[in-house]
């Protein structure tokens, strides 16, 4: 009998041992998948990061615009957070306080920027385009407007593309009268309401004096001129260099969207981002963009004189020092 009893508590004892280093066994096994799981919970996957833009209600923010709506920045990793500034004054205090990694800017401004001792670079080209209209019907052609007043943004590349085209028919600046009005909404109504002679617009603006009777003397494209670039400080590009380059996959892809897709299909993206008149809808014409270049550096050589002619740069800044290769080699 005392056997028997023995045995059994031996028997107990050998249960009470299995269980217990079962239990053990189940126990590390369920901290070992919950440690896992705490370390994935820990290190989520990065998030993508934001490159912030200050542009202008201006046709060549369309294709930053479509890239965004349509996703593809996300796709190419980089989430692009789009502000439209109504007048370059505007931009450039958002600018100057941080608000915005990069912007729409003219030649005129970067070399104001590094004059200041900002260290802000060309990253590439944009597709914009000033056209200077008038509504004064004894105004025929851009010679004719000597002694007369035009609208403009001062120490802007509105100044420097009114100072071209004069160039051009043979006047200087001090043949006009300049009036500055930086914001473009209120360039295009003081047209309208002939309380000046012309005024330097950008689309969609143009399109809207052209609806209300105005008449285009010339344009940047006519002048050959092209101040339109995209710029980041140097600090957002060490920092940025990826979302920079991932930007501009971003907006080659909606380019080419745009080039293969009905323009019905995002007009009214256009409209509400860019700040066309609904009514204007059938009078819209969209660019036949190309893909992101670099600008070209007699551009910018030949704005950069300008800005020395009227005391915006002193400093000796080439072109080459203010232009960028994070996305297209110098």
């Amino acid at each position: 009998m005392k056997r028997t009893s023995m045995k059994k508590i031996l028997m107990l004892f050998m249960l009470v041992a299995i269980i217990s280093t079962l239990a053990v066994g189940c126990s590390t096994a369920k901290n070992a998948n919950t440690e896992g799981t705490g370390d994935a919970a820990a290190s989520p996957a990065a998030e993508t990061p934001t490159l912030s833009l200050g542009l202008l209600p201006s046709i060549d923010a369309i294709p930053f615009i479509v890239a965004h709506s349509q996703g593809f920045d996300k796709e190419h990793g980089v989430n692009l957070a789009i502000q439209t500034f109504k007048s370059a004054k505007d931009r450039d205090v958002a600018f100057q306080a941080g608000k915005v990694d990069g912007l729409s800017a003219d030649l005129v401004a970067i070399a104001i920027y590094n004059e200041a001792g900002l260290d802000v670079k060309i990253t590439s080209t944009t597709f914009g385009e000033f056209d200077l209209l008038t509504g004064n019907d004894e105004i025929k052609e851009v010679k004719d407007l000597k002694g007369k007043s035009v609208i403009l943004s001062k120490n802007t590349s509105t100044q420097y593309t009114v100072a071209m085209i004069l160039k051009q028919a043979g006047l200087t600046e001090d043949d006009v009268l300049v009036t500055e009005v930086p914001q473009i909404p209120t360039r295009l109504e003081l047209l309208k309401n002939n309380k000046a002679d012309a005024a330097i617009l950008p689309e969609p603006f143009v399109t809207m004096g052209k609806a209300a009777g105005l008449r285009v003397l010339s344009s940047t494209l006519a002048a050959g001129v092209n101040p339109f670039v995209l710029a980041f400080p140097q600090s957002a590009i060490d920092a940025k260099g990826p979302a920079i380059q991932a930007m501009y996959a971003a907006y080659d892809e909606a380019v080419a969207y745009m080039k293969s897709h009905d323009q019905a299909e995002y007009i009214d993206l256009i409209i509400k981002e860019v700040g066309y008149p609904d009514t204007l809808k059938a009078d819209i014409k969209v660019p036949d963009y190309l893909p992101a270049n670099q600008v070209d550096v007699k551009q910018v050589e030949a704005a950069f004189v300008w800005a020395r002619e009227v005391g915006l740069l002193t400093k000796n800044i080439a072109a080459e020092d203010v232009i960028s290769d994070v996305q297209f080699k110098k």
